[in-house]
């Protein structure tokens, strides 16, 4: 019971620390177990829905990290630099998704 206590107070804390980013990382794991399901159960609603909600994680981190630059704490350049190329990374998978199944249809 402790553990579990735990995690949900970590969950807290990271929510109410930095909003944005627990809805990116919330978004990013529904996009994985969507992603998931569409491999074991090969229907389209499942893969769509977690290839939009890669999609709207990563323009969400990508409009963050174009927002920090003008805030007062600068994360490290390589940290951002991660971070954006990782973002485009997942963007255009995404991207080639949608136009892999807009092609198959």
């Amino acid at each position: 019971m402790r553990t579990w206590n735990f995690w949900v107070n970590t969950l807290i804390l990271s929510s109410q620390y930095n909003p944005p980013r627990f809805i990116e990382l919330l978004m990013l794991l529904l996009a994985i177990a969507m992603l998931i399901v569409a491999t074991i159960i090969p229907e389209k609603p499942f893969l769509v829905l977690g290839l939009s909600f890669v999609l709207g994680a990563s323009i969400s981190i990508l409009v963050r990290e174009a927002m920090s630059t003008t805030g007062h704490v600068h994360p490290p350049y390589y940290q951002r630099l991660i971070t954006q190329f990782t973002a485009l990374l997942l963007l255009g998978i995404s991207i080639y998704g949608f136009a892999d199944l807009i092609r198959s249809l």
